[in-house]
Protein backbone atom coordinates (compact mmCIF):
# COMPACT_ATOMS: atom_id res chain seq x y z
CA UNK A 1 0.00 0.00 0.00
CA UNK A 2 1.89 2.94 -1.37
CA UNK A 3 -0.21 5.37 -0.69
CA UNK A 4 -0.47 5.57 2.93
CA UNK A 5 -0.30 9.27 4.95
CA UNK A 6 1.44 9.73 8.21
CA UNK A 7 0.05 12.25 10.55
CA UNK A 8 -0.30 13.21 14.10
CA UNK A 9 -3.75 12.50 15.53
CA UNK A 10 -6.20 15.81 16.61
CA UNK A 11 -8.76 15.78 18.49
CA UNK A 12 -11.08 15.55 15.76
CA UNK A 13 -9.98 11.77 15.19
CA UNK A 14 -10.27 10.34 18.78
CA UNK A 15 -13.41 8.46 17.90
CA UNK A 16 -12.41 6.97 14.76
CA UNK A 17 -9.24 5.84 16.78
CA UNK A 18 -11.14 4.14 19.41
CA UNK A 19 -13.31 2.51 16.91
CA UNK A 20 -10.33 1.30 14.76
CA UNK A 21 -9.24 0.17 18.11
CA UNK A 22 -12.18 -1.97 19.06
CA UNK A 23 -12.03 -3.22 15.60
CA UNK A 24 -8.84 -4.46 15.88
CA UNK A 25 -10.09 -6.38 18.96
CA UNK A 26 -12.87 -7.98 17.53
CA UNK A 27 -10.17 -9.05 14.97
CA UNK A 28 -7.48 -10.41 17.36
CA UNK A 29 -10.80 -12.22 19.34
CA UNK A 30 -11.90 -14.00 15.69
CA UNK A 31 -8.18 -15.02 15.44
CA UNK A 32 -8.14 -16.99 18.58
CA UNK A 33 -6.19 -14.07 20.16
CA UNK A 34 -7.36 -13.65 23.80
CA UNK A 35 -6.25 -11.68 26.32
CA UNK A 36 -4.89 -8.86 25.12
CA UNK A 37 -7.50 -6.35 23.89
CA UNK A 38 -11.39 -5.89 24.32
CA UNK A 39 -13.62 -3.87 22.87
CA UNK A 40 -14.25 -1.30 24.56
CA UNK A 41 -11.71 -1.21 26.73
CA UNK A 42 -10.48 2.15 25.74
CA UNK A 43 -12.02 4.88 25.21
CA UNK A 44 -11.59 8.28 24.01
CA UNK A 45 -9.91 9.84 27.19
CA UNK A 46 -7.06 7.18 26.66
CA UNK A 47 -6.21 9.14 23.76
CA UNK A 48 -6.67 12.24 24.84
CA UNK A 49 -4.12 11.55 27.46
CA UNK A 50 -1.70 10.38 25.55
CA UNK A 51 -1.66 13.02 23.13
CA UNK A 52 -0.94 15.40 26.03
CA UNK A 53 1.86 13.78 26.82
CA UNK A 54 3.48 11.58 23.61
CA UNK A 55 1.95 11.19 20.33
CA UNK A 56 -1.11 9.17 18.34
CA UNK A 57 -0.20 8.63 14.63
CA UNK A 58 -2.37 7.71 12.16
CA UNK A 59 -2.22 6.43 8.95
CA UNK A 60 -4.63 7.37 6.01
CA UNK A 61 -5.56 5.98 2.61
CA UNK A 62 -7.67 7.14 0.19
CA UNK A 63 -9.06 10.01 2.96
CA UNK A 64 -9.68 7.02 5.54
CA UNK A 65 -8.08 5.83 8.40
CA UNK A 66 -6.81 2.62 7.77
CA UNK A 67 -4.14 2.24 11.15
CA UNK A 68 -2.67 4.17 13.86
CA UNK A 69 -0.18 3.99 17.11
CA UNK A 70 1.19 5.75 19.90
CA UNK A 71 4.57 6.80 20.54
CA UNK A 72 5.14 7.45 24.01
CA UNK A 73 8.62 9.50 24.88
CA UNK A 74 9.18 7.06 28.53
CA UNK A 75 7.23 3.98 29.60
CA UNK A 76 8.23 3.48 33.83
CA UNK A 77 5.35 1.05 34.06
CA UNK A 78 7.53 -1.59 31.54
CA UNK A 79 11.16 -0.38 31.62
CA UNK A 80 11.24 1.65 34.81
CA UNK A 81 13.04 5.14 34.61
CA UNK A 82 15.07 4.63 31.80
CA UNK A 83 18.02 7.61 29.52
CA UNK A 84 15.62 9.23 26.96
CA UNK A 85 17.37 7.25 24.12
CA UNK A 86 14.51 5.26 23.26
CA UNK A 87 10.84 5.78 21.96
CA UNK A 88 7.97 3.59 23.07
CA UNK A 89 5.22 2.35 20.37
CA UNK A 90 2.14 1.27 21.90
CA UNK A 91 -1.40 -0.05 20.53
CA UNK A 92 0.00 -0.66 16.88
CA UNK A 93 -3.50 -1.53 14.58
CA UNK A 94 -4.64 -1.43 11.43
CA UNK A 95 -7.96 -2.10 9.73
CA UNK A 96 -7.88 -5.58 8.35
CA UNK A 97 -10.94 -5.27 6.71
CA UNK A 98 -9.04 -2.06 4.60
CA UNK A 99 -5.40 -3.13 4.31
CA UNK A 100 -3.42 -5.48 2.26
CA UNK A 101 -0.85 -7.98 4.28
CA UNK A 102 2.23 -6.12 5.81
CA UNK A 103 0.63 -2.70 6.22
CA UNK A 104 1.55 -3.22 9.86
CA UNK A 105 4.91 -3.31 8.93
CA UNK A 106 4.94 0.01 7.19
CA UNK A 107 3.27 1.66 10.38
CA UNK A 108 6.06 0.32 12.12
CA UNK A 109 8.70 1.47 10.20
CA UNK A 110 7.09 5.25 10.39
CA UNK A 111 7.14 4.85 13.84
CA UNK A 112 10.75 3.72 13.65
CA UNK A 113 11.18 6.63 11.52
CA UNK A 114 9.42 9.45 13.67
CA UNK A 115 11.84 8.15 16.73
CA UNK A 116 14.84 8.72 14.81
CA UNK A 117 13.79 11.79 13.71
CA UNK A 118 13.48 13.01 17.51
CA UNK A 119 17.12 11.64 17.69
CA UNK A 120 16.61 8.50 20.22
CA UNK A 121 18.76 5.61 19.08
CA UNK A 122 15.91 2.58 20.29
CA UNK A 123 12.41 1.77 19.60
CA UNK A 124 10.40 -0.47 22.24
CA UNK A 125 7.85 -2.11 22.51
CA UNK A 126 6.04 -4.49 25.01
CA UNK A 127 3.91 -7.22 24.20
CA UNK A 128 1.87 -9.97 25.68
CA UNK A 129 3.91 -12.37 26.74
CA UNK A 130 1.57 -15.50 25.93
CA UNK A 131 0.48 -14.08 22.90
CA UNK A 132 3.23 -16.13 20.19
CA UNK A 133 2.14 -14.81 17.03
CA UNK A 134 2.70 -11.33 18.05
CA UNK A 135 6.18 -11.65 19.38
CA UNK A 136 6.90 -13.34 16.36
CA UNK A 137 5.61 -10.31 14.11
CA UNK A 138 8.29 -8.38 16.10
CA UNK A 139 11.04 -10.76 16.04
CA UNK A 140 10.58 -10.93 12.02
CA UNK A 141 10.64 -7.03 12.25
CA UNK A 142 14.00 -6.74 13.92
CA UNK A 143 13.15 -6.83 17.74
CA UNK A 144 15.15 -8.20 20.22
CA UNK A 145 13.49 -9.92 23.20
CA UNK A 146 15.58 -7.93 25.99
CA UNK A 147 13.50 -8.74 29.05
CA UNK A 148 10.09 -9.82 30.49
CA UNK A 149 7.68 -7.43 32.61
CA UNK A 150 5.40 -9.34 35.31
CA UNK A 151 2.29 -7.72 36.51
CA UNK A 152 2.68 -4.11 34.40
CA UNK A 153 -0.53 -2.16 35.08
CA UNK A 154 -3.13 -2.11 32.26
CA UNK A 155 -5.62 1.12 31.24
CA UNK A 156 -9.22 0.01 32.20
CA UNK A 157 -8.22 -3.72 33.15
CA UNK A 158 -6.00 -5.94 35.80
CA UNK A 159 -1.97 -6.27 35.45
CA UNK A 160 -0.23 -8.86 32.42
CA UNK A 161 2.84 -9.86 31.61
CA UNK A 162 4.65 -8.51 28.81
CA UNK A 163 7.71 -9.41 26.78
CA UNK A 164 9.85 -6.47 26.53
CA UNK A 165 11.78 -5.94 22.83
CA UNK A 166 13.98 -3.20 21.59
CA UNK A 167 15.28 -2.08 18.01
CA UNK A 168 18.27 0.04 17.50
CA UNK A 169 17.89 2.41 14.36
CA UNK A 170 19.31 5.70 13.57
CA UNK A 171 18.12 8.53 11.64
CA UNK A 172 18.80 7.07 7.80
CA UNK A 173 15.87 7.84 6.25
CA UNK A 174 14.49 4.35 5.70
Amino acid sequence: MNDLRFRLADDADVATVVRLRDDAARWMLAQGVTGQWQPGELGGDHFRRVMESGEVWVAEAADRMVGAWELWWEDEDAWGPQPPTAGYVHRLMVDHSRVPSGTGRQLLRAAERRVAEAGRELVRLDCLAGNARLNAYYLNAGYQVVGHKEGKPQPGGTPKSFTLLEKAIRDSGE
